[in-house]
């Protein structure tokens, strides 16, 4: 089944602890003080945003993806610091086939390990199955990124294997990536309850 999706709509995800809207050429300003005070935040990403130059770039490719029908990217807005936190967005959106990627995501370092992150899963997950009718959410990450990989289980992702030198690193050499995944049955067969107990807690 294809995906009720319309690049062009303005999608805004919000609870009591964080609010997600499109992300805007404005947001430069939002988004600076990660780029050039933070460089460890980029240390497992393909793409970087760690200097002015690079994310002014970064928005850039983000929204041309966006008008391509392709990504949807999203700035974070924590309301309980009252600061923005970083980006995420939707990729890889595949229409017909009903399928979509979760990632890009990155946060301040304030902003890690304070269930935040749990918050924005939650309603990007549920508006990808609820509201877009995916069938598939994927996601993946360097295989050498551990607390990625446990943040992406710990939401309910399933890991489904390694692909081998899948991507070049930008110090030179080549990654493996590790793929997961959580389809439309396992979100209303218990993901779901699962995650919002979670942020419940918190």
């Amino acid at each position: 089944m294809s995906l009720n999706f319309n690049p062009q709509q303005e999608i805004i995800l919000e609870d009591e602890r964080v609010l997600l809207r499109p992300l805007q050429v404005d947001d430069f300003g939002n988004l600076l003080s990660f780029a050039v005070n933070e460089p460890e935040t980029w240390r497992y990403s393909s793409k970087t945003a760690g200097s002015e130059q690079l994310l002014k770039d970064y928005i850039k490719d983000a929204l041309q993806a966006r008008d391509k029908g392709v990504e949807y990217p999203f700035i974070v807005f924590d309301k309980t610091a009252n600061a923005y936190a970083g980006s995420t967005r939707f990729y890889d959106i595949q229409t017909e086939n009903g399928a979509l990627e979760l990632g890009y995501t990155w946060y301040g370092k304030d902003f890690r390990g304070t269930g935040m992150n749990k918050h924005c899963k939650f309603l990007l997950l549920q508006f990808a199955f609820e509201t877009m009718n995916a069938d598939r959410v994927g996601f993946r990450a360097d295989a050498r990124n551990q607390v990625s990989i446990a943040a992406m289980k710990s939401i309910g992702c399933v890991v489904e294997g390694t692909v081998r030198s899948h991507g070049i690193l930008r110090e030179g050499g080549r990654r493996d990536s590790i793929l997961l995944s959580i389809l439309k049955n396992e979100w209303f067969g218990g993901v779901k309850e699962r995650l919002r107990g979670k942020i419940s807690d918190k």
